[in-house]
């Protein structure tokens, strides 16, 4: 449930951790009993265990076509970040993949750990596929195709421009967004989205993840995955992988602030897209991703550390954006705090200060003229850490009562 000091630091995050807890439970207890589904929920849990969380509380119709959905893009995406395949041999597969997923007997060794299952066992997903309704099967398949052969695209073609960075981030998830709009659709639970406003949606997380995980890509082996635009590194350093040297730390911290800025010119479709829905369930489950992004964009600005090692949102606070999002205004709420953390940080030594403070300056304005920010609790930005007695001593008496009942539990019987 995160660490025992990070709960001390933060104890009003213990409950939503506890509530994270018991909800990651009851997901688990309801994975169906069929050894195909079995397989497509228990791997989904394995691959994805925030997105399983919200994917279950969506209903079983459309649950089960965006779970599979969200397989078969991962499958896709295994072969694609599967450096050790040889081009002649990838690109065909990613082309032909939309075919696969009819053939129940398809599957194709790549990948590791739990990828590598979700490879080789590729049967389940095609056969749980199989038993979507045809308005489902027919968006995965469009999808599917159009991201395979965007990611073909790509595997002999660098990221030059920012026109590149930004086809290359509709592939692989600006299409995840139009794919997702249209299940929404086909469930008749929303209206179709615009398109350029489910492309936003899946560009600000695909954005948000590249600049995050810059030093594992810049790291793999046997070959380093380079996502960066040529167009913004060029900028700072000479070979996008020099941003990683210590002497080279001013140029990089400078190179990501304008990554950053760069991801935020999407903010404004992503509000517009998830205040025109309808369903709960929908809602929470487009909403808790983006708050997470522009938690995790607040987090890595200005930060070294995205050159160092893995920054990301504290546990406790992501259960924290789980528990709380129920509506727009928590949604407004949580991008205007992690935009003021964000410009809290801004240096106007910066070259690119202006340009950041004008994006962060258009999101505050909207998320003010939402007239709901009072209607919502501030729990992201504070002066400085609160600690709440009661909780404390609550948490210290619950520790000690699980402490001595698994001291119980060791003594031998009498």
């Amino acid at each position: 449930m995160g660490s025992l000091g990070a709960v001390l630091k933060n104890p009003d995050d213990f409950y939503p951790l506890l509530k994270l807890k018991m909800a990651a439970r009851h997901a688990e207890k309801q994975i169906p009993p069929e050894p195909h589904w079995a397989f497509c929920y228990t791997m989904l849990h394995k691959v994805s265990r925030s997105f399983a969380l919200v994917i279950q509380q969506l209903t079983p119709e459309l649950r089960n076509a965006v779970c599979i959905f969200y397989l078969v893009l991962r499958a896709l995406d295994t072969v694609e970040d599967d450096t050790s395949i040889q081009t002649d041999v990838k690109v065909p597969i990613l082309i032909a993949f939309h075919r696969h997923i009819y053939d129940r007997e398809w599957h194709f060794s790549c990948g590791t750990k739990e990828y590598k299952v979700l490879m080789d066992e590729f049967h389940h997903v095609s056969t749980a596929f199989l038993e979507l309704g045809k308005s489902y099967q027919e968006a995965i398949e469009d999808i599917t195709k159009r991201m395979g052969a965007g990611m073909a695209k790509f595997i002999c073609k660098e990221v030059e421009s920012i026109d590149d960075y930004d086809e290359y981030c509709h592939y692989v998830a600006g299409l995840v967004g139009l794919g997702l709009s249209k299940l929404f659709h086909a469930s008749g639970s929303e209206d179709l989205a615009p398109d350029h406003l489910s492309n936003s949606m899946g560009l600000f997380l695909q954005k948000t993840n590249i600049i995050r995980d810059y030093l594992e890509d810049i790291n793999e082996i046997p070959k380093s995955r380079m996502f960066w635009p040529r167009e913004i590194w060029s900028k700072y350093v000479n070979k996008l992988e020099d941003l990683k040297y210590e002497e080279n730390s001013e140029k990089a911290v400078q190179c990501l602030n304008d990554m950053v800025s760069n991801a935020l010119t999407h903010v404004e479709d992503c509000l517009k897209y998830m205040a025109a829905l309808r369903d709960l369930s929908i809602f929470r489950f487009c909403a808790i991703p983006q708050i997470m992004a522009i938690g995790t964009l607040a987090l890595c600005y200005n930060n070294i550390e995205v050159f160092r090692g893995v920054v990301k949102m504290r546990r406790g606070l992501t259960a924290k954006v789980i528990y709380r999002t129920k509506t727009m205004a928590d949604v407004y709420g949580a991008f205007f705090d992690f935009s003021c953390m964000l410009k809290s940080k801004v240096n106007k030594n910066d070259p690119n200060a202006t340009k950041t403070l004008s994006r962060l300056d258009a999101i505050q304005k909207i998320c003010r003229n939402s007239g709901v920010l009072n209607k919502r609790k501030s729990y992201v930005v504070r002066s400085e850490p609160r600690l709440n007695p009661t909780l404390v001593v609550m948490l210290f008496i619950i520790l000690s009562i699980i402490f001595a009942y698994l001291l119980s539990a060791k003594r031998p019987n009498n």
